[in-house]
Order: structure tokens, then C-alpha cells, then sequence
């Protein structure tokens, strides 16, 4: 049998892994026979030489039974999920889950933080007053049978290698390797219990994958290791050269991603959410086909259902269910301050990259993973691609704690904001499809 140290060598030199090599080094990493420091070296070796659609589905294995794989069976129908890579302004989990539950599909979801310039789920959740994300296994199954969907962050019993190896990628430069990515959304995703997924690959300069090529290998990874995984997948990828919505920025987004359950939020965001849950609805086997999906889901925005879900959903995980009623009761920033257009024109760009890390800086985001985030802060846009504005018009409002902190991120955040003299249309929303079939 090979050393641990061989095994090193071995993805060092390029080579293939055999069945039973990557098992081991995982195993090794639990148990401290192997150390993090040559873990991350494996990791370099696996980045700069790749990992094939096997060893990728070993690795997922791998990191998928080191915790605990949840056991759903108790909870009826099939249970599906939604994954997204993260962007901009993307709040679409928050009214998604819900929607879809409303309409009788189980969403077992455990979702993340920030990262970077992308805000998270369990970020923006937090935002509503008592809103817990930290449950039990136990809560967490019972909470997903009766009311039909939880959204809780990782445990450490789920995927704990996952969880180290995450931490040790995020500080060795191995973070954007589709392999790696690929393993690592996955063996959590299917350690949830589920039995199909619909995945949201974001493509563009708001999103980690800035192009169509590398965003759509992505998506080919994720769907052939789920499906060696036999589960049920598609991923759409969608548009990310704009924010997502109206909002950045944690209370900002739950609001607005609470608007759609009620049939008032933007026509992109809405959009979106329609389009997931339609797909999940038809893997969720309630219904035949897209359309009967669409359809399914707006009839419980329009009859009160998805918001009456959202409410049970809230109040299951400790949180305040008059939210969803009373966007007030919402973190709030003290100070509202508008940024102008400098002339008059169309938007010809919302650079969501600068918004997002715009966001950052004013405390919406980490810069580490330890640091605290500021709930009430972020923007409203109030132009968007496509618009005409007028000199001085509102192109965003910015909410902020300090005149300060508004002085810090305006130049950022008016730069990115382009006007031009024709009027230019935005592009699609939905880039392409891949299905698992």
C-alpha cells in the first residue's frame, strides 16, 4: 500500500488516483494521521492537475461520510433543493424555499455566509429578529416535516471534512478549481437528505465564474457527479453582469425577497424564482412540466400560500413571523443618502462587482471569516440598465450607519453606474440549461 506521502506525489506528477485513494486521505485527514498542511498540498497538486469525473465523485463520497448523512424518510414526497454559486443582489433561496414547500415539494436547505462580495442566505435570515439558523438535526427534520422546508447553515456533523478542507482552500489559493468546487458543494447538498437538485450557476462579473466557458463546466461537473450520485438534477445558468434585484445589502435583500412572496417584487428577481421553482416542482414530481410548474407556483403567490409558509417557516426557527407582514420590524439604517446621475442619459451598466464590494466595505460582507456583518446596511437601486435618468435623478440610495461610512464607499459606488446616450437593453436572464438526464 502506498504512503500517505506517495499519494501526495502521485497528483503532484499528474497522475489518477485509484478507486480507494482519495477515500483514504480524507480518512487520514479525520483522523490526524494526515496533517492540514499536507492536505494542502494535496489540494495545490489536485488544482493544477485536475481531478477526473470519478475522483471527483470519490472526493464528494469521501467528504459526504465523514458526518452524517441525513435520513428524511419520514418527511413525505420528494425533497428537493436549490443550490446557487452566489452573486449579486442574489436573495432568490430566501423566497424560494417557501414557495416551493407551499406547493407541496420538501426543501431541506442548509445554506452559507458571505463570501467575498457575494452575501449569503444565512446572513441576510439573520437580518429577521430571533431568526435562528443554528438548529439541531432533530429541529431541523422535524422543522422540514411540518412546516415543509428549513434553511439552516452547515452543522458539524455534516460534512465536517468539507468544512476544514473549505478553510484550508480559502487560505492556499485553491478555491476556484471546478473539481473542488464541484466536491464541495455536493457533499454537503447531499448529505441534506435529498433526492433531486436544482442548481443556479451564476455567469458574470457579480458572480465567481466570470465567463460562459468555465461557468458551464461548472455546471456539467455539478449535474454528472449528482446524477453518479443518483439524484435528480438541472442547473440553469443565469445572468450575473447585473445585481440581481433591487437590493445589496442583508435586511435590504430579505425585504425584497419577502416582496416576491407577496407578488411585488422586481420583475428579474421574480423572474428567477419562477424559473427555479417551476424546475423544482417538476423534479419534485407535482408537476409535469414547466409550465404546470409556473403555473403552480404563482397560484401560491397570488392565493397567500408561499407568504403563509414563510410565516410558519420563521416562526419554527425562532424568528419574528410579523416580518413578513411588516417590513419595518427590519433592521433599519440611520442614514439614507442618494447618489445622483451626473447628467442626463440612459444606464447603460450597473457594475455589480463594484456594488457588491461597495457592500463590503460599508459592513454587509466579511473581509474575515470571524467578522461580524451589519444587518440594516447596503443599496437600493433606483435605476437599472435600460432606464433613462435625468441629471440629478436617484441612480441608487445607499444606507449606511455614519456620514463616514457614506463618504468612504460613494465615489465606488457612483463609478458604477455608466450612462450613455442610446438606450441599451438588458441582456437574458437565463443563459442556458443543462439537465441530468
Amino acid at each position: 500500500m502506498a504512503s500517505l506521502v506517495e499519494l501526495l506525489a502521485k497528483k503532484r506528477d499528474g497522475h489518477v488516483h485509484e478507486a480507494g485513494e482519495i477515500r483514504r486521505l480524507i480518512a487520514a485527514l479525520g483522523t490526524g494521521e494526515l496533517t492540514d498542511y499536507q492536505m494542502s498540498a494535496w489540494l495545490m497538486a489536485a488544482f493544477l492537475r485536475g481531478l477526473d469525473e470519478r475522483e471527483t465523485l470519490e472526493l464528494t463520497d469521501a467528504m459526504l461520510e465523514s458526518g452524517v448523512v441525513l435520513d428524511l424518510k419520514d418527511v413525505p414526497g420528494t425533497k428537493v433543493d436549490k443550490h446557487s454559486t452566489g452573486g449579486v443582489g442574489d436573495k432568490v433561496s430566501i423566497s424560494l424555499a417557501p414557495l416551493v414547500a407551499a406547493c407541496g415539494v420538501p426543501v431541506p436547505m442548509v445554506s452559507g455566509r458571505g463570501l467575498g462580495h457575494t452575501g449569503g442566505t444565512l446572513d441576510k435570515l439573520e437580518a429577521i429578529p430571533g431568526f435562528r439558523v443554528d438548529l439541531s438535526i432533530d429541529d431541523y427534520r422535524r422543522i422540514v416535516r411540518e412546516v415543509g422546508t428549513c434553511m439552516i447553515g452547515q452543522t458539524r456533523e455534516i460534512a465536517p471534512a468539507d468544512k476544514r478542507i473549505y478553510a484550508l482552500r480559502d487560505v492556499t489559493a485553491t478555491v476556484e478549481s471546478i473539481p473542488l468546487i464541484t466536491a464541495s458543494i455536493l457533499s454537503k447538498k447531499l448529505a441534506e437528505g435529498i433526492d433531486a437538485l436544482v442548481l443556479d450557476v451564476k455567469v458574470g462579473r457579480g458572480a465567481f465564474m466570470k465567463d460562459l466557458v468555465r461557468a458551464r463546466a461548472l455546471a456539467r461537473s455539478l449535474v454528472a457527479v449528482a446524477r453518479r450520485g443518483g439524484k435528480g438534477v438541472t442547473a440553469f445558468l443565469t445572468d450575473m453582469d447585473h445585481p440581481l434585484g433591487l437590493t445589496i445589502g442583508n435586511a435590504l435583500e430579505t425585504a425584497e425577497a419577502i416582496d416576491v412572496l407577496h407578488g411585488r417584487g422586481p420583475a428579474d428577481l421574480t423572474e428567477i424564482t419562477l424559473v427555479l421553482a417551476a424546475e423544482m416542482l417538476v423534479l419534485g414530481k407535482v408537476a409535469r412540466d414547466e409550465a404546470e410548474g409556473r403555473a403552480k407556483a404563482q397560484a401560491a403567490i397570488a392565493d397567500g400560500r408561499a407568504a403563509e409558509t414563510m410565516r410558519k417557516m420563521i416562526a419554527a426557527q425562532h424568528g419574528d413571523p410579523r416580518v413578513v407582514d411588516d417590513l419595518a420590524r427590519l433592521p433599519r439604517a440611520e442614514i439614507v443618502r442618494v447618489i445622483p446621475a451626473a447628467r442626463a442619459g440612459w444606464i447603460a451598466d450597473v457594475d455589480p462587482l463594484a456594488l457588491g464590494l461597495a457592500g463590503v466595505e460599508m459592513g454587509a460582507g466579511r473581509t474575515r471569516a470571524e467578522q461580524a456583518v451589519d444587518p440594516a446596511v447596503g443599496i437600493v437601486l433606483r435605476a437599472t440598465k435600460g432606464q433613462r435618468v435625468e441629471a440629478g435623478a436617484p441612480l441608487c440610495e445607499v444606507h449606511v450607519r455614519t456620514d463616514a461610512a457614506f463618504d468612504a464607499v460613494a465615489a465606488r459606488i457612483a463609478n458604477a453606474f455608466t450612462l450613455g446616450d442610446a438606450e441599451v437593453a438588458r441582456g437574458a436572464l437565463i443563459l442556458e440549461t443543462i439537465r441530468g438526464v
